[in-house]
């Protein structure tokens, strides 16, 4: 089967989230800092800042030296033009600095190190390299350097998400979350809680990577640890509640981003008791991974088009830990039209389990109608 030629790819992968979560920890720690920060706004008026840019260097670094760069395609959200601005040589300075501090720690992480530090020419190479399409055939890798670049900015849940997709099906994911964490009994006081706890630095209490493989019929997460990659995993199984009404229902923090007013009418239709757990980025597919929550619902406004690099590798995890992750028609997602998650019917519906996620389809279908009459 084609996931057993993937041993290469998913244990290169995990190590370059690994190292790109660490460069994150570091980057969000600075922040708040005098001069710090270099967080700029791109033509879309959302956050960009030193990890989005660094994150993604070094994920096509790395990927070039294992792989070679000749065939590689990359598919990310960043590209060199805010960089390349004139006013941008600080911003430029400071990913140079903070991808060259992380790359000179690539040995501990089992990944190859420059010969020398890399120059900005080589850095822009680096991130310019990721500008590819993707689309049904062929193999491309997807990446989201820093998912819920606000959260991060916030000092919130964010992730590192990279996937691999062949022909136009999702091979493997994985999803590093810095400030996730690790122990369940850390949510016991509620996950909205929990999940905002900022990072400490050197803190293994927290921060986590996630990774599957597809068709294995496993998920698994490792601790996030200073400088290196933890020896053990452990097997994520999604949550066994069926019930709506003893049911944690995910849904994104920004308005912008989801009709917070007709996932909450859903909800109580179906008897939902828990307020929503609204989070950042793609740590809510790790919730559902982890058990930690059973549905994660997103109904984006009509003229919002759904990016593979948000969704690829949090379906794969999912999908792999037992739950199920389709568009709110019950059709799986299709990751083999380029950029856009085209033909999307409504809205994305993940979900701990079968039984679930069947009573919630049926929900929106009631619901939807009765909001359109």
């Amino acid at each position: 089967m084609v996931v057993d030629s993937l041993e290469t790819e998913i244990d290169t992968a995990v190590r370059v989230v690994h190292l790109a979560s660490s460069l994150c920890v570091k980057v969000q720690e600075k922040l708040h800092l005098p001069n710090g920060g270099h967080v700029k706004s791109k033509d879309d008026d959302s956050p960009v800042t030193v990890a989005d840019f660094g994150v993604q260097a070094i994920v096509s670094w790395v990927l070039a030296e294992v792989f070679g760069d000749q065939n590689l395609s990359i598919v990310a959200e960043e590209d060199t033009e805010t960089l390349s601005e004139a006013d941008s040589l600080g911003l430029l300075g400071a990913v140079s600095n903070a991808v060259n501090e992380a790359l000179s720690e690539a040995q501990n992480y089992g990944l190859p190190k420059p010969v020398k530090p890399l120059g900005s020419s080589e850095i822009l190479k680096a991130i310019s390299r990721c500008n590819s399409v993707g689309g049904p055939k062929g193999r491309h890798w997807v990446l989201d350097p820093v998912d819920g670049t606000l959260g991060f900015v916030r000092g919130d849940q964010y992730a590192v998400a990279l996937a691999l997709i062949e022909n136009g099906k999702v091979l493997l994911g994985v999803l590093g979350c810095p400030n996730y964490p690790v122990k369940k009994e850390c949510l016991s006081n509620g996950c909205n809680q929990a999940m905002k706890t900022k990072a400490v630095a050197g803190s293994v209490s927290k921060g986590c990577v996630m990774y599957a493989k597809r068709g294995s019929g496993q998920a698994w997460m490792q601790p996030l640890i200073v400088g290196g990659i933890p020896e053990s995993a452990t097997l994520l199984k999604v949550s066994s509640v069926d019930d709506p009404v003893l049911a944690t229902v995910c849904e994104p923090v920004e308005r912008a981003n989801s009709n917070h007013l007709f996932t909450a009418g859903l909800a109580n239709s179906m008897g939902v008791r828990k307020q929503p757990m609204r989070v950042y980025s793609m740590v809510k597919y790790a919730a559902i991974a982890r058990g930690d929550a059973e549905v994660f619902m997103k109904f984006a406004q009509s003229s919002y088009k759904e990016k593979i690099w948000d969704h690829a590798a949090g379906v794969v995890i999912v999908e792999e830990a037992g739950g199920v992750v389709t568009d709110a028609g019950g059709r799986n997602l299709d990751f083999s039209k380029g950029v856009y998650l085209e033909g999307l019917d409504r809205g994305i519906i993940a979900c701990s389990g079968q039984v679930l996620h069947e009573k919630i389809i049926g929900a929106v279908y009631a619901s939807w109608e009765s909001s359109s009459l």
